[in-house]
């Protein structure tokens, strides 16, 4: 009899489900996209109804495209973006739009605290590791605390997206240790800090703070009512799940002490794993909370992929036309020169700035160095270097010994790039088997929630398979090394002078 476990990944405008079994073999996948609303200037909200459907949907999609009987099915977990607000009233139903760890209607909130408290980042860092994000549960609450009391009074819990579309699955209010001790929580105790609420003026609201379990703890099993519209057999286990950046970790069988793991997706974040947590360097980075008794200590540019998203709409229309567009930029940019003769771009491409290896909202992307010689094979190259240059800065900063790097993500998905990132860094890049890392590591969660594996750590020794493995080619060390210090200088004169005119 075949035996799957399904790894749901709700993403800001996709959702996904994927099959796995249990040697964590890839079997099926489907997705949907969702509607990401701002109904006003830094605001990002998603409909429950319409997520719903979606999860409704890929669930019934990625069973029917093998033919599988729903018995077949044996766990189920769930992955999602992080953080963020999800107001439950005492009927489980939903208040308000769902609020995303992007949303920004916290600034002015934070700026009037931050005049108040000068030192409240760092409070909040003292305790759970991260420079903490706009988007986070706790200043969200804060700010219906002050704009929409009346919620707050209808409200039983604040959760995130994982936890309402579990809570519409079983029925059952939680929340896992990965998104509590980001809200931000404490990373030592990988839950929520309630002490923390004083600094926001919300101490009053922490009973809405869910009850914390372990990511691969069983939450619930699926209802009568839910398994009837998801198409899925009722008393289903569903294991509490993780949020998306430490499931991908998970996926890509990152569970040990000492492994660096980069995720190039549409930003770029790099960290390194430790048995314990890491709050060194002070008010730098995020610290994840990762399942297994573990923490990533991370860097993150806010902007990864999207840079080559604008290079192809900026530089390369034309390859639009393409097949596969990407392939072409690849192309073009593996006929230039390692340096890309003096040509210098910094990938700061995001409106919000970046968060490593310092945080500074002004930081803007930006080319140094243009001269008339330099061709559009040149410009292209120069912003795949860039991105690979800041990689190496970001583990420069977080300033722990790696063997290598474990890439995942859709920049995963380039030789070239991959060499690039190896050849830059020095440092050898594993590329694991599959595409579906989040959905993989919410398998994985709910595979062991079951009982098929005997912890989290030999779940991913069991199914990690290794499909490629780029080693750094030496002979290109040097003109690298040069390249990359010019990056740092550029990046620091940037960074330094020009960021504080888009303050």
């Amino acid at each position: 009899m075949p035996a799957y476990v399904i790894g749901l990944d709700i993403g800001t405008s996709v959702t996904k489900a994927a099959l796995f079994d249990r040697s964590g073999s890839e079997i099926a996948v489907a997705a949907k996209r969702t509607r990401t609303m701002s109904p006003f200037p830094g605001w990002f909200e998603i409909d429950g109804d319409e997520l719903w459907q979606a999860v409704v949907d890929v669930c019934r999609e990625v069973v029917a495209k093998v033919g599988a009987d729903p018995r077949d099915i044996k766990a189920l977990a769930i992955t999602a973006v992080m953080i963020g607000g999800w107001m439950i009233d005492a009927d489980h139903r939903l208040l308000r739009p769902g609020i995303l760890w992007n949303d920004g209607r916290a600034q002015g909130l934070m700026n009037r605290l931050c005049e108040a408290n000068p030192d409240l980042m760092s409070q909040l860092f003292d305790s759970s590791g991260q420079v903490m994000q706009l988007g986070c549960t706790l200043p969200v609450l804060a700010w219906l605390a002050e704009n929409e009391p009346h919620i707050l009074e209808r409200s039983v819990s604040i959760l995130t997206a994982k936890d309402y579309i579990r809570l519409r699955l079983t029925g059952e209010i939680a929340t896992d240790e990965t998104d509590a001790a980001i809200g931000p929580g404490t990373a030592h105790g990988r839950c929520f800090n309630p002490q923390l609420l004083k600094l926001f003026g919300t101490e009053a609201f922490a009973h809405l703070l869910p009850e914390v379990r372990a990511s691969d703890a069983l939450g619930g099993y699926l209802s009568e009512h839910a398994a009837a519209i998801v198409g899925l057999p009722p008393g289903l286990p569903i294991a509490i799940g993780a949020g998306d950046l430490p499931a991908c970790v998970i996926g890509a069988g990152s569970a040990a002490e000492g492994v660096a793991c980069t995720v190039l997706g549409t930003t770029c974040l790099n960290g390194v794993l430790s048995t314990t947590p890491v709050f060194t360097p002070r008010d730098m980075g995020i610290l994840f909370t990762i399942p297994g008794g573990l923490w990533l200590k991370t860097m993150v540019n806010v902007a990864g992929t999207t840079n080559m998203d604008w290079c192809l709409d900026a530089l390369c229309p034309d390859l639009k036309a393409l097949p596969d567009p990407y392939d072409g930029l690849n192309a073009i940019a593996a006929g230039g020169r390692p340096g890309t003769n003096g040509l210098t771009y910094v990938p700061y491409l995001s409106p919000i700035g970046i968060i490593a290896p310092r945080l500074e909202p002004g930081a803007r992307a930006t080319f140094t160095g243009l001269n008339p010689s330099h061709t559009r094979s040149d410009l292209v190259r120069a912003v795949f270097e860039g991105v690979a240059y800041a990689i190496r800065d970001c583990y420069e900063a977080i300033g722990r010994p790696i063997n290598a790097i474990r890439l995942v993500g859709g920049g995963a998905r380039s030789p070239f790039w991959s060499q690039m990132i190896a050849d830059v860094t020095g440092l050898p890049v594993e590329i694991p088997a599959g595409t579906e890392f989040g959905a993989k590591g919410a398998a994985l969660l709910a595979g062991t929630a079951i009982g098929w594996y005997g912890s989290l750590a030999e779940a991913c020794r069991q199914t990690f398979v290794l499909a490629h493995r780029h080693e750094p080619d030496a002979a290109l060390k040097p003109a690298y090394d040069v390249a990359f210090r010019r990056y740092q200088q550029v990046s620091k004169a940037m960074l330094d002078g020009v960021a504080p005119l888009y303050r």
